[in-house]
């Protein structure tokens, strides 16, 4: 399936990658806009510190007439939210044969949508909740409290709610009790059609990133999520002091090494490749159970996958432009 960073800790960018002109995506009109721009920053940072030639441009009507007048030899896609992860953008750039660091459109639309990536993981024997995507229109022809009723019944408490596509934690909530249920259900559908309402599993949040540098899949150290309310929701996530990582993750051998295999699993069984992150929870067991797959992960200073890269002992900007240098090649 791969093998984990520590068997391979050197990083070296294949190819000169001083001539190649670099575009990194940022922003788009997503929800998650703002973290976007930081992760696009941070990208134009970490490159330029590599000493390459590398500009960035939102995602905006100025994008392919400037595709068109100058093209890239790459593409870093610091996109988050549909724009940057639904696979619409990588099919556009796929027309104008601009290649881009990550997977394609075809894999992006899968893994974007959590209820059909979670059926491609349960099929390839990856564990993952029990859930039930709920549409909003479904569950108000079909009457709220009957719904809602039936799913507690199903899945039992608590639950977790979240939206079917979307990131960032954003209309994320654990459910403990049935009375907070229909709020939660409100709140995930002012970011989404639809909710995906997933069986709640207690255990340690970590999440793995997947690298390939040309040698094939990798999983970088899992880093532990200790958000201090609890729910690594989008304040947690970006707001100073909410949440404590540990990288590596506090697991010993043997769940550190099951928490590796299952990435790279959901990784090749979802079809990806260059980068992702894997998002789940460990069990009291020692068991790890698949919650999402990113395959645009966040760059800022508190996103996951730099975390995981610094405690493999690697170098950022170094290996993002191995990673490039591997987009670059696969230029029609």
């Amino acid at each position: 399936m791969g093998t984990t960073a520590a068997d391979r800790p050197e990083v070296t960018a294949p190819g000169n990658t001083d001539d190649l002109h670099v575009l990194v995506l940022a922003g788009g009109l997503s929800y998650e806009r703002d973290v976007s721009l930081r992760s696009g920053r941070r990208v134009l940072d970490a490159l330029r510190s590599v000493g390459m030639d590398v500009e960035l441009r939102d995602a905006d009507i100025a994008l392919l007439p400037a595709l068109a007048a100058d093209p890239p030899d790459a593409v870093v896609i610091a996109l988050h939210g549909a724009t940057g992860e639904d696979g619409s953008l990588r099919g556009v750039l796929d027309l104008c044969d601009v290649p881009y660091v990550g997977c394609d459109a075809r894999a992006s639309r899968l893994a974007w949508d959590k209820p059909s990536a979670k059926a491609v993981l349960r099929e390839a024997g990856i564990p993952t909740p029990d859930w039930v995507a709920l549409p909003h229109d479904r569950f108000s022809e079909l009457g709220a409290v009957a719904v809602l009723d039936r799913i507690v019944d199903r899945l039992g408490l608590p639950l977790m709610i979240k939206p079917a596509q979307g990131g960032s934690g954003l209309g994320a909530a654990v459910v403990r009790d049935s009375a907070s249920l229909p709020a939660a259900m409100v709140g995930c559908f002012a970011y989404g059609s639809t909710a995906l309402v997933e069986r709640y599993v207690a255990g340690m949040d970590v999440a793995v990133s997947v690298i390939d540098m040309g040698d094939g899949p990798q999983a970088l150290p899992a880093v532990e999520i200790v958000p201090r309310n609890g729910v690594y929701d989008y304040a947690a996530r970006y707001t100073a002091g909410r949440t404590t990582w540990h990288t590596p993750a506090r697991l010993d051998a043997d769940a550190a090494a099951r928490v590796a295999d299952v990435a790279l699993a959901a990784h090749n069984a979802l079809g990806l490749r260059d980068l992702s992150r894997v998002d789940m929870i460990v069990d009291a067991a020692g068991q790890p159970h698949v919650l999402e797959v990113n395959v645009s992960p966040g760059m800022t200073e508190t996103s996951l996958l730099p975390l995981a890269v610094s405690a493999a002992g690697l170098d950022f900007g170094r290996v993002l432009s191995a990673l490039v240098a591997r987009a670059a090649a696969r230029r029609p």
